[in-house]
């Protein structure tokens, strides 16, 4: 199947070949009809699947399709607007639609914190078709009056269940209030729990469901290991690893920024060139960082959960574990950044004796064990003792900052079209992160000053504090949609309760590709949508 067989128009085409692709993936072959015809979707993919290209071919061949709209000021009106929740994402997904739209007169820009406000004013005066944003700079807008979304015709929320992990939910709730209620909803998410569920019945009407890939499962193509360590041991197994094998684009996953940047510095005392990339990072860190880390002169780069998605590299090689996430969906995240495209890549996992109840997690997820291989020389202790995780002195918080703080660093997403789209925008958004002022009730995340002690309570009462294992997320992230269509097909669901309200539960490489596009390379790393 080519791209034009899909109902693309010339131009679109044109760019497409352009940048090296030629053959769809089964994440576009489906989506792009679906949103050609207008009506809302949901679509389930796993990072790497080209599902940015899925949408945003689409929306540029509507819109090109319809005359633009004039906003009362006379200027061309915002008739898209994709939703995404780190700036490194909206950055990306942006660049794409510059880069797929190139031969179409059709006008966007981006929008997220961290950088000054005036450009994105500037930008929206001057009238613009599809606006790529973070939920907390698009309020910001909204609160201003510098954006009308009253001709919005199209709305994206993109990786969804990453936006509901990382405390969109209130934002999110706040804009659908303001946008108008006649509009094509278009929801895609790598995962489908029951949060995810619900905002679907209370966002879409009657949407097509796609799924390309099993739910909540692992590439095919990832050679997954379990190395057992204890945990004092650890980084010099990882760096007799790196060393004997003669890894390079080692991409290395620490569950706190702390820990990032200490793993950083002990490999580089080893002699392995490697840097920490994490929302306390400035912008122009993360940048220099990942900028050397794809062209190969940086050996091992270190990454929290909040950079996961911000990390989009052809042919990565090598993912490591070097903690395994609390959360066992971020598993599935992390280990996609390598083996996308049907290219063959490897995940290994350093786990100790704390981690052994994280890892059944993440083999309940995925439906099956990872092999293990205890290495020579790096033999666990048998009697070692778990210790709870959040009290081992690890400051730095690896998870993304809740609901209600400030926005910190944005992981990036899945994605990213050829090379020849990527540089554009690098550099162009340059700032350091919002503060992280904390909501009261909201409890700490490792790293973050805990509360002081109070005076004690009636017998009885709830427990207040956090220690222990860090708190998961309570529901389980195994449940199927209604109705799901695999490869080839696509199915309906029914039609959401007539008079629901849909806040209300809201509240390619150098050398030519036949695999599609998977949308823009990110500029930049690291930095939480705001």
């Amino acid at each position: 199947m080519s791209f034009d067989s899909l109902g693309l128009s010339e131009p679109l085409v044109r760019a497409v070949h352009e940048l090296g692709y030629t053959t769809p993936t089964p994440i576009q072959t489906q989506a792009i009809p679906a949103v050609l015809n207008g009506g809302d979707l949901l679509a389930g993919a796993q990072t790497g699947t080209g599902k940015t290209a899925g949408f945003t071919l689409p929306i540029l061949q509507r819109l090109h399709s319809m005359p633009p709209l004039a906003a009362a000021s006379g200027k061309r009106a915002v008739r898209a607007l994709i939703l995404t929740p780190t700036r490194e994402l909206a950055a990306q997904v942006e660049e794409s639609v510059r880069a797929y739209g190139k031969y179409l007169k059709l006008k966007s820009t981006v929008m997220f914190g961290g950088v000054g406000i005036n450009p994105q004013i500037g930008a929206l005066k001057s009238g613009v078709d599809i606006v790529v944003a973070t939920p907390g700079r698009l309020l910001d807008h909204m609160q201003q009056k510098t954006i009308d979304l009253s001709h919005l015709e199209i709305l994206v929320l993109d990786e969804a269940d990453r936006m509901l992990d990382m405390g969109f939910i209130h934002d999110i709730k706040r804009v659908l209030a303001k946008l108008p209620p006649k509009r094509q909803n278009l929801l895609f998410s790598a995962t489908f729990s029951d949060e995810i569920k619900a905002l679907a019945d209370n966002l879409l009407d009657s949407p097509a469901l796609i799924e390309v890939a099993r739910r909540n499962t692992t590439a095919e193509t990832v050679a997954q290991k379990i190395h057992p360590v204890d945990r004092d041991k650890k980084r010099e197994l990882l760096t007799h690893l790196i060393k004997q094998h003669n890894w390079f684009q080692v991409l290395v996953f620490t569950r706190t920024k702390h820990g990032a940047n200490r793993l950083a510095e002990q490999l580089t005392k080893d002699g392995i060139s490697a840097l920490a990339i994490h929302g306390n990072k400035s912008q122009s860190a993360r940048t220099r960082a990942l900028a050397e880390f794809k062209d190969g002169t940086l050996q091992v780069l270190v990454a929290t959960d909040i950079a996961a998605r911000g990390i989009d590299i052809d042919q990565l090689p090598h993912v490591v574990n070097f903690d395994l996430p609390n959360v066992p969906e971020d598993y599935v995240h992390r280990i996609g950044r390598t083996g996308r495209a049907g290219a063959t890549g490897e995940a290994v996992s350093l786990v100790c004796v704390d981690e052994l109840q994280l890892l059944k997690d993440i083999e309940k997820l995925i439906k099956r064990p990872v092999p293990q291989e205890v290495i020579a020389g790096f033999e666990p202790d048998p009697t070692a003792k778990p210790e709870p995780i959040l009290r081992r002195g690890q400051g730095g918080g690896g998870r993304s900052p809740r609901q209600g703080q400030g926005q910190g660093a944005p992981n990036g997403g899945n994605g990213g079209a050829a090379r020849g789209a990527r540089g554009s925008s690098q550099g162009a958004n340059q700032g350091t992160a919002q503060g992280t002022a904390q909501r009261s009730g909201q409890r700490p995340t490792n790293g973050q000053q805990q509360p002081k002690p109070q005076a004690a309570k009636p017998q009885g009462a709830k427990p207040a504090g956090n220690g222990g294992q860090p708190r998961r997320d309570g529901q389980r992230h195994d449940d199927r949609p209604r109705a799901i269509a695999h490869e080839g097909g696509v199915a309906h669901a029914p039609r959401k309760p007539q008079g629901s309200n849909p806040g209300a539960l809201l509240g390619g490489g150098a050398k030519p590709r036949t695999d599609a596009p998977r949308g823009a390379h990110p500029a930049r790393s690291g930095q939480r949508g705001r």
